[in-house]
């Protein structure tokens, strides 16, 4: 699936819900789903700064794309996470840089969060777009 495909499916999921505590639950249970990042990348290097709870953040290139693994402290935050790695996990690092992530607007995400949520938010869609820039620079350095 592309990343607009994928978006689309989570506007359709998320427009189910009534109201905000079904989609705060939905989340809670997105969480539990996550895929895990191994013990040894729950590092300080692997911490997404500006969240209000710790998340770790790890990515592997696999056969020209990017697989994602993450964890946080907090049920909400790893719901979180888990729908970006939805939305870009297993996807090419230009499909990445170049995704217009529009479905955080669509479902009222940013609006139902609080400041430092919403900032946390912001830094995990920036911290994948870095990876898939780094994994894409060192592409072009290798000649592939």
């Amino acid at each position: 699936m592309t990343i607009q495909e994928i978006q689309e499916q989570i506007v359709k999921e998320f427009s189910y819900s009534e109201n905000w505590m079904d989609r705060y639950n939905h989340l809670i249970e997105m969480g539990k789903n996550c895929p895990v990042i191994e013990e040894k990348y729950k590092t300080k290097s692997f911490l997404i700064s500006g969240c209000q709870s710790r998340v770790w953040l790890h990515a592997a290139l696999n056969d020209g794309k990017i697989v994602f693994t993450a964890d946080s402290d907090a049920v909400i935050t790893k719901g979180i996470v888990n729908l970006l790695i939805r939305v870009f996990n297993k996807q090419q690092p230009d499909d990445i840089i170049n995704a217009d992530i529009s479905f955080i607007d669509d479902i009222g995400l940013k609006e139902h969060l609080s400041p430092t949520r919403s900032n946390g938010l912001m830094s995990m869609i920036k911290q994948m777009k870095l990876y898939a820039l780094a994994f894409k620079t060192k592409a072009q350095t290798k000649g592939e």
